[in-house]
């Protein structure tokens, strides 16, 4: 099976012969083959966008709600299916590959929403009989470069709501599992939403780089690592688009010793090995602030050892890692931990996983006594290695997780309620949770890290996202009455 593009209201075959393989991480067979789109090819969904946006632009925000609500009722009546393709080629379990569903539909009726969230601002007679009044314009095209962790979710973050703002979209999924955007796209259709609003091209750096270098494109959303979140804010705004790009995360999670130690033990295994920590979200750290270390391993160690790890449609806990190379690289930093000194509590590469043999198997692994000049604390390693650094202090444990060079999320443990205000307020993250372990917000409110963890101002979805995908006017008005006359060359002033 080759896996082409959407385009102009259709699934489209390009230019390009380049392909890529796409697998099963479960099975780590060959299921079929993606395109890779050529410069030209992403130039022709930018032209087809180009064409749509003029229209779109100027449709009513009761035709563009009516069509996010549709979108909304295909997606929600068919999450089980999504969520079957989001295994297939993820390899995430189900369970979790229909909350990331779930989490994609708030979003959606998030930006069903828009006519509140693009209201302006009026002010009568600001100098006398002149009014002023505030608007927000759509862009025109804009691309969405979206990760392989989260093939539906992440599209979700920013696609309706740039729709609904009156913009044309491009977006590029991951190589590694592009069947969901495709899906998407499709069902954006049947919602209703007309030919070119929303076109999909599959590639590889080719087709990245295309889209932030053509001049049609004026603004650029990605999620991704950190380098190339800050090669892609780079390019982009040395070609004059405007730019959000969302990086990488080192996320710590702070146990004090008040804290509830099994609930945050439970928090740490689910925060942790969630989707095989590929999350950028995930806990890969956890600060255990002393006396409480020995208990809180010890209790980790135990939920450890009644996880199952095998195919995502078979009732696991956790899957396999996306692809061959992925699994190699994260055994690779298990390796490292323990030839650095790092105590390896639960070693993954252990697993006798609930699936096939040639499966891109790791199993849960936590390694004690981690240092912050190892490279498991220093590195983000995206997948289900949890490391458990030893301080002594509140102090010593805020000091840590603020040298680190990422600030996406974090996470504090503790029945003080002083201590977690304090927490919220010194540390230098951008998402924290109190007793929280995955402070994701609401889609009302925006997505975004601090630090290495984002390249741009305005985070996603939210308040940050309409603001990203729109520009703002004010108008100044004045309608003459009747009575006014004569001429003044005078300097204008106000009265």
């Amino acid at each position: 099976m080759t896996i082409g593009h959407f385009v102009d209201g259709k699934r489209v075959c390009g230019s390009s012969e380049r392909r890529a393989d796409v697998f099963n991480p479960a099975t780590g067979r060959r299921t079929g083959e993606v395109e890779l789109a050529s410069a030209a090819d992403v130039a022709g969904a930018v032209e087809a966008a180009e064409r749509a946006a003029r229209a779109w632009r100027d449709a009513s925000l009761s035709k563009r709600t009516a069509v996010l609500f549709a979108f909304r009722e295909l997606v929600n009546a068919r999450r089980e299916r999504l969520a079957e393709v989001i295994t297939a080629e993820h390899g995430k379990v189900l369970a979790d590959a229909a909350g990331e569903v779930q989490r994609g539909l708030e979003v959606i009726e998030y930006a069903c929403g828009i006519p509140s969230a693009l209201r302006g601002g009026f002010s009568e007679n600001v100098s006398t009989e002149v009014d002023s009044y505030s608007l927000r314009q759509p862009l025109g095209v804009v691309a969405v470069i979206s990760p392989f962790n989260f093939p539906v979710m992440v599209p979700l973050w920013f696609v309706p709501v740039a729709i609904a703002c009156g913009n044309a979209v491009v977006l590029k999924p991951s190589e590694k599992d592009p069947s969901a955007a495709l899906l998407l796209a499709e069902w954006f259709a049947e919602a209703g939403l007309p030919d070119g609003v929303l076109n999909v091209v599959n590639g590889d750096k080719e087709a990245v780089d295309a889209l932030l270098d053509h001049p049609g494109v004026k603004a650029v959303s990605f999620v991704g690592s950190t380098p190339v979140a800050r090669y892609v804010h780079q390019r982009g705004s040395m070609a004059g688009k405007r730019v959000q790009a969302l990086g990488g995360a080192k996320n710590h999670m702070v146990v004090l010793p008040d804290a509830d130690l099994d609930l945050a033990a439970d928090a740490a295994v689910n925060a942790g090995f969630g989707s095989a920590g590929e999350r950028c979200m995930a806990i890969s750290v956890l600060v255990a602030v002393e006396p409480v270390a020995d208990a809180l391993v010890g209790k980790i160690a135990e939920r450890m050892a009644r996880l199952r790890t095998g195919d995502g449609r078979r009732g696991c806990d956790m899957g396999p890692l996306v692809t061959a190379a992925h699994a190699a690289k994260v055994r690779s930093y298990v390796e490292s931990g323990i030839a650095a000194g790092a105590v390896p509590v639960v070693d993954g590469r252990d697993v006798t996983p609930d699936g096939e043999a040639d499966g891109f198997w790791l199993g849960p692994t936590l390694f004690d006594h981690v240092t912050a000049q190892m490279s498991i604390y220093t590195d983000e390693i995206f997948g289900p290695v949890l490391s458990v650094v030893r301080v002594g202090s509140y102090d010593e444990a805020v000091e840590l997780v603020n040298a680190n060079e990422y600030g996406n999320g974090t996470a504090i443990f503790t029945n003080d309620g002083g201590a977690a205000r304090r927490y919220q307020h010194e540390v230098e993250v951008g998402m924290i949770g109190v007793n929280v372990p995955i402070p994701v917000p609401m889609a009302y409110y925006s997505f975004g890290g601090w630090k290495a963890s984002l390249f741009g101002d305005l985070h996603a979805h939210g308040a940050d996202g309409v603001a990203f995908f729109t520009r703002g006017k004010v108008v100044t008005s004045r309608w003459l009455d009747p009575r006014h006359g004569g001429v003044n060359l005078g300097f204008p002033t106000q009265t």
